[in-house]
């Protein structure tokens, strides 16, 4: 079979990769993809957002399976139109994507299925969102504790978590009137900020069968000890400590059933990857948001420890078959997944910077270094081209055997203005001790 990979990223290298593991895949693509598809499969010069060309693209070659991996393309609709082509194509609808696209959406679906998430209040435009901070907090100035989300797709960066009320003013004029978030800020939710450890709980579904796999943790601060910005995930590790199976297994049935069932309620069926991003509070586990795809870095751990073969995964979904899909076999040792950053990020960075070390990595056991925010230039060699750059993924018979192969093969990379926290999993070896 011929299978198709929409996107550019660390997410798509690892589905690419994984994928082309099957002795059912004859050729794998990659549209565009980078440095690191085009040398484990085949790129193809079509941008992710070109729904047309890639329908195209799948009618000529005979792509026997489409995989899409971002949630812009996801968002606009683009397995309604390869299901109208007649082909097969792995992810949720233009209606069902909107647990991701909308905020408000999500947050409603949230409501009628009865999930446990924080108190909001939607918003359309700065004034109200004002009014309500200012009423709301009068006494308390230096004690808000809330977040404040463009409605839209912010790239992973419309979250802006407070603390005092001018904080708070703030990011709703950065949402509502500088529109830094561009249209995502049209609309924006005002929720209470949730205190506990924060867990991705990912499932795949057909519909009708839900397969939950095993929970990770994403890095979403910039900085060590999660301080700084919100960035798009700086580095994840699978398992984490901080949900057992009885909780696990609590929330496969009070959250994703619950959404699952009313989305097919809705008349908008559910079909793909499923993301609760959960906050283990002290009251129990509640709902940030949901996300439609894998995450980034989330994936790359994830697929690390996957036996079961991906690309009989993914086709019994999309041909609703779930259930015939026996146990998911996983690898039993821990994975944990460091992103190296360009110098400016989550800010402003330079391109084109060249990576050197890039063989000496990948001979160290158990690493596979994925690329994201790379290509190559005129003369092949593979350089600088985002933000994220490398999700360098290892496996370890413990969290900090992982942890000290990942690092380990880090030091072996460099370019101008490389960087990355130095912290990813010490919560997860914490709790295990």
């Amino acid at each position: 079979m011929k299978v198709l990979v929409v996107g550019n990223g660390g997410r798509e290298h690892a589905i690419a990769w994984k994928i082309s593991q099957s002795p059912r895949a004859d050729r794998v693509f990659v549209a565009p993809g980078n440095a690191g598809t085009a040398k484990d499969v085949e790129n193809i010069e079509i941008a992710a957002d070109n729904i047309t060309e890639l329908v195209a693209f799948a009618k000529q070659n005979e792509i026997g399976l489409t995989v899409v991996g971002p949630e812009i393309p996801l968002c606009n609709g683009i397995v309604d139109a390869f299901e109208d082509a007649g082909l097969k194509v792995f992810g949720p609808s233009r209606a069902a994507a909107q647990l991701e696209g909308s905020k408000v959406f999500c947050k409603n679906v949230l409501r009628a299925a009865d999930v446990p998430t924080a108190d909001f209040q939607e918003f359309h435009s700065a004034e109200p969102a004002e009014r309500f901070i200012n009423e709301r907090y009068s006494e308390t100035p230096d004690d808000c504790p809330v977040v404040i989300k463009a409605d839209g797709l912010a790239a992973g960066k419309g979250a802006i978590v407070c603390s005092t009320r001018e904080e708070a003013l703030e990011a709703i004029d950065i949402i509502a009137r500088q529109k830094q978030f561009g249209d995502a800020g049209n609309k924006m939710i005002i929720e209470d900020r949730l205190q506990g450890i924060e867990a991705s709980i990912l499932a795949i579904t057909d519909g009708q069968t839900i397969l939950t796999l095993p929970p990770a943790e994403d890095h979403k601060r910039a900085h060590d000890g999660d301080t700084g910005p919100n960035t798009g995930g700086m580095g994840a590790y699978c398992p984490t400590p901080s949900i057992d199976d009885k909780t696990l297994r609590w929330v496969e049935s009070n959250v994703l059933v619950q959404t699952v069932h009313v989305m097919k309620r809705k008349r908008n069926p559910f079909r793909g990857i499923l993301y609760a991003g959960m906050m283990m509070t002290p009251q129990g586990p509640k709902v940030l948001e949901y996300n439609v795809r894998f995450g980034d870095p989330e994936c790359q751990p994830l697929l690390m420890r996957l036996k079961t073969d991906f690309l009989d995964l993914l086709e019994a979904t999309v041909d609703r078959r779930l259930s015939e899909i026996g146990p998911l076999q996983w690898d039993e040792r821990p994975s944990v997944c460091v992103v190296m950053a360009s110098d400016g990020y989550p800010g402003k960075y330079e391109k084109g910077k060249i990576i050197r070390g890039l063989e000496e990595a990948a001979a160290i056991e158990d690493v596979k270094v994925f690329h994201a925010g790379t290509r190559l230039d005129d003369e092949q060699n593979v350089v600088t081209n985002g933000g994220r750059v490398l999700g360098v993924t290892a496996l370890g018979d413990s969290v900090a055997t992982a942890k000290l192969q990942a690092y380990k093969a880090i030091k072996c990379i460099r370019w101008d203005g490389a960087w990355c926290r130095k912290d990813i999993s010490d919560k997860a070896i914490t709790l295990s001790r």
